[in-house]
């Protein structure tokens, strides 16, 4: 997998925007994914966006942390 060099500025664990946007759900889904983030006392972004970096770390992608450096453990993933 090809990865886009950092700026040399940015180093890879520094905190940078993530903007998405666009993505439609089921409502069963939405339902599903607000009720799984609060049992878990996060926001459903911070849910979704952990979960996310647990499957990467599964498939084998480093990276520092999620939101910080060491954030994120690798029993986790």
């Amino acid at each position: 997998m090809s990865q886009t060099p950092l700026p040399i500025s940015e180093s890879p664990d520094a905190t940078v925007a993530l903007m998405l946007n666009g993505g439609r759900v089921t409502s069963a889904f939405r339902a599903s994914l607000f009720d799984a983030a609060a049992r878990e006392g996060m926001s459903v972004n911070e849910f979704v966006l952990r979960a996310t970096a647990q499957r990467l770390r599964a498939r084998g992608a480093s990276f520092g942390g999620v939101f910080r450096a060491g954030d994120i453990s690798d029993q986790a993933a």
